[in-house]
C-alpha cells in the first residue's frame, strides 16, 4: 500500500479471481477464388446461405473453393473467408452523362475504396467488387426536380419513372439537417436493380432502395449517422459504391453547390440528367470482369491474412484445392508459426480423381513427403464427389473442408481433445462417394506415412478412418487429439499468464499462477483430456538468475489421453468341464 503522511484510512482491493479462460477451438479459415465479395479482406461467415450472399454461387472457376467452405459450414457455423482475384479483375461501372462512358476500375474492399476515392474520373456508380456479376447491376437516382418531371398520368410514365413512384412514398426534397444549415434541395432517391437477375434470380428485381439520401457530404440523419450518398452506399449497400460525386449534379449550371460539397448556406444543383424531361441519372453497369484463375501466389497472398495470431483468432485452416507448395506454406508459415491452429490439406485432384489404378498411394505419399513433417498439419487421401445444387451438376471437391468440419463438430459434441475419426464422430456429410477407395493394404501404407484414409463402412457411410497429424516422429503429437489438446491448454494458459506480467517474481505470484492453472487442468482431466498433470512454479525453476533477468517460468507436465487406433479381440473356446479361472478367464 502507499505510504501515508498523516492519519487516515486507505481502502484497497486486490483481485485474486483470475482464472484460465475458455478459448475458441472451432474457428475455421480458408482463402481462395469466389465470384463476388470483398478482396483480401477477412469476412466471417456462419451459414451456406450467407456464403452465397457474400461471395456468390459456385461456377467452374470457384466451385472447389466454394464447396470447401460450404462443406465446413455443414458441421460448424464459424468460418473466416478471404477472397482474392487475379490482376485482370475489374469492377463494373456506369459513367456520367457528359462523358457517356467510364473506364472500369479495380476496387477490392472498403479500405481500397477510401484510398482511391479522389482518383475516380467519370465513374458515377461502381459495382462493389471486381466481378463480371457486377454487369448485372443497374443503378438509377432521382432528386426533387426529376420526381416533379414525372407525368401525372401513370400510363405516360417510363418504366424507370414508374419504378421510382412504386418504390418510394414521397418525392425527395430538402433534408431537415441541411435546411437547418441554410441549404436546400439536397435529397435523392437511389435504386439498385438486378437487371439480369444474377443476384436475386429475377431480372429487374429491386435489390436496394436508398431513400432521402443527401448530396451534402456532411449531412446527418436524426441518429447522427451520415446521410451523404457516398457514405450511405459505402456503409450500407451490398452492391455499389459512389464514384466521382460531382458528376451527380448538372455541370452546366453555374449557381448552386455540387454533390459532395458541404451543406451550409446554398442550394444544391439538380442531378446531371441526359434527358431533361426525365431527369434520372445512372444506368446499366458494364465492364466488370472476374479475371482468370488465381495463381498459387495469389492464393498464398490471401492466406497471409491469417498469419498474425495477435490480429486474428483461427483454429482450423483448410487449404482447399491448394497444391503441395501452397499447402506446405500454409502449414510451415502460418499454422506452425502461430502454434494455435492446425492446417488441413488434401492430395491434388489429378492424383486421386480418375487416376490410374494403383497410382494413388504412390502419388499421395510423394505429396506427403513434399508437405514435410509437422504436428500442425493433417492430410487426407481423397476428394469428395458431391451434388452442386446451384448448377445441377456433380463435382469433385477436396476433402479438407470436411475433415476440419469434423474437428469443429467434435468440439461441439465432445471436446477438442477427442479424436474426430471413427464411426461415432467421423461420418462425412453430403457425399455421394469418395474419389477412390483404398484397400486394407493401401490404408496401412498411407497411415504409416501420416495420411488419414477415408473409407466406406457398410451401414455407416463414408468415414474418416485415421487421426494422425503429419508429424513423422512417433510421439504423442502425431495424433490430432493430442495436438489439439495442447493447443487448447497452451492458448488458454498463455492468456491467463498475462496477468503475471509486471508483477514481482516472488512466492506469492508463483503460488497465484499455480492456483490459476491447476483448477483448469483438473477440469480438463475430468473431461477426459488428460490422465494426470503437475504444475511446477517455485524457486526450483525460478532461480535467482531467472528472476534477475526479469523472467518467470512455469513448468506444466501433462499426460495426454490417447485415442484407440488398434483393437485386438481374443475369442477362446473352452471345454465344458473347464473352469474359466483355470484358463485365465
Amino acid at each position: 500500500m502507499a505510504f501515508q503522511v498523516s492519519p487516515g484510512v486507505v481502502v484497497t482491493e486486490r483481485d485474486l479471481t483470475t482464472v484460465v479462460p475458455n478459448v475458441a477451438t472451432s474457428i475455421g479459415a480458408m482463402a481462395g477464388q469466389f465470384q463476388w465479395g470483398p478482396v483480401l479482406e477477412r469476412v466471417r461467415i456462419t451459414t451456406e446461405n450467407e456464403l452465397v450472399q457474400t461471395f456468390g454461387e459456385p461456377d467452374t472457376a470457384t466451385a472447389e473453393y466454394f464447396w470447401t467452405a460450404a462443406n465446413y459450414l455443414a458441421y460448424s457455423n464459424n468460418l473466416l473467408v478471404v477472397r482474392n482475384t487475379d490482376a485482370t479483375a475489374r469492377n463494373a461501372v456506369v459513367g456520367d452523362i457528359a462523358a457517356n462512358a467510364a473506364t472500369a476500375v479495380t476496387v477490392q474492399n472498403p479500405t481500397d475504396y477510401d484510398s482511391d476515392l479522389a482518383a475516380f474520373t467519370n465513374q458515377l456508380f461502381i459495382a462493389k467488387y471486381p466481378s463480371a456479376r457486377g454487369n448485372s447491376l443497374k443503378v438509377i437516382a432521382v432528386d426533387g426536380a426529376g420526381w416533379a418531371s414525372f407525368p401525372a398520368d401513370a400510363a405516360s410514365r417510363t418504366p424507370d419513372q414508374a419504378l421510382f413512384i412504386s418504390s418510394f412514398d414521397n418525392a425527395p426534397g430538402t433534408s431537415a439537417d441541411v435546411a437547418a444549415s441554410g441549404g436546400s434541395f439536397d435529397e435523392m432517391h437511389v435504386l439498385v436493380i438486378d437487371e439480369n437477375g444474377l443476384f436475386s434470380g429475377t431480372a429487374n428485381d429491386v435489390l436496394e432502395r436508398h431513400s432521402y439520401v443527401s448530396k451534402a457530404i456532411d449531412a446527418k440523419r436524426f441518429d447522427g449517422s451520415s446521410n451523404y450518398i457516398g457514405n450511405v452506399l459505402r456503409n450500407e449497400s451490398k452492391y455499389v459504391w459512389l464514384g466521382e460525386a460531382s458528376k451527380i449534379t448538372e455541370s452546366s449550371v453555374d449557381l448552386g453547390r455540387s454533390a459532395g460539397q458541404a451543406k451550409a448556406g446554398g442550394t444544391f444543383k439538380k442531378i446531371n440528367a441526359a434527358d431533361d424531361a426525365q431527369k434520372i441519372i445512372g444506368g446499366s453497369l458494364a465492364g466488370g470482369d472476374s479475371g482468370g484463375l488465381i495463381t498459387a501466389g495469389q492464393q498464398e497472398e490471401a492466406y497471409l491474412l491469417y498469419e498474425d495470431a495477435e490480429i486474428v483468432d483461427v483454429s482450423l485452416i483448410m487449404a482447399g484445392p491448394a497444391d503441395p507448395t501452397t499447402g506446405k506454406k500454409i502449414i510451415d508459415n502460418i499454422a506452425s508459426v502461430r502454434k494455435d491452429c492446425i492446417a488441413f490439406v488434401s492430395p491434388t485432384k489429378l492424383s486421386v480423381v480418375s487416376a490410374a489404378t494403383n497410382s494413388q498411394v504412390t502419388s499421395i505419399k510423394a505429396q506427403k513427403t513434399a508437405f514435410g513433417s509437422s504436428s500442425y498439419g493433417v492430410m487426407d487421401n481423397a476428394w469428395k464427389y458431391q451434388y452442386d445444387r446451384y448448377r445441377d451438376v456433380f463435382v469433385n471437391v477436396p476433402m479438407n473442408g470436411d475433415i476440419a468440419g469434423l474437428c469443429a463438430r467434435t468440439d461441439l459434441t465432445n471436446d477438442a481433445w477427442f479424436s474426430p475419426a471413427g464411426l461415432t464422430r467421423g461420418t462425412i456429410k453430403n457425399i455421394v462417394k469418395s474419389s477412390w477407395e483404398p484397400n486394407k493394404a493401401q490404408r496401412d501404407e498411407l497411415y504409416q506415412a501420416g495420411v488419414n484414409p477415408i473409407t466406406t463402412q457398410q451401414g455407416a457411410g463414408v468415414i474418416l478412418f485415421g487421426d494422425k497429424t503429419m508429424q513423422t516422429t512417433p510421439t504423442a503429437f502425431d495424433r490430432i487429439n493430442v495436438r489439439r489438446l495442447f493447443i487448447v491448454l497452451e492458448k488458454a494458459i498463455a492468456i491467463a499468464a498475462k496477468a503475471m506480467l509486471f508483477e514481482f517474481n516472488d512466492e506469492f505470484t508463483r503460488s497465484q499462477f499455480v492456483n490459476i492453472v491447476s483448477p483448469f487442468l483438473r477440469e480438463v482431466q475430468g473431461r477426459r483430456g488428460l490422465t494426470d498433470f503437475k504444475v511446477v512454479c517455485d524457486s526450483s525453476n525460478n532461480t535467482g538468475q531467472v528472476i534477475d533477468t526479469n523472467n518467470f517460468v512455469g513448468d506444466i507436465f501433462i499426460k495426454p489421453n490417447r485415442s484407440i487406433n488398434f483393437i485386438q479381440l481374443n475369442f477362446i473356446a473352452a471345454r465344458s468341464d473347464i473352469s474359466f479361472s483355470e484358463i485365465g478367464g
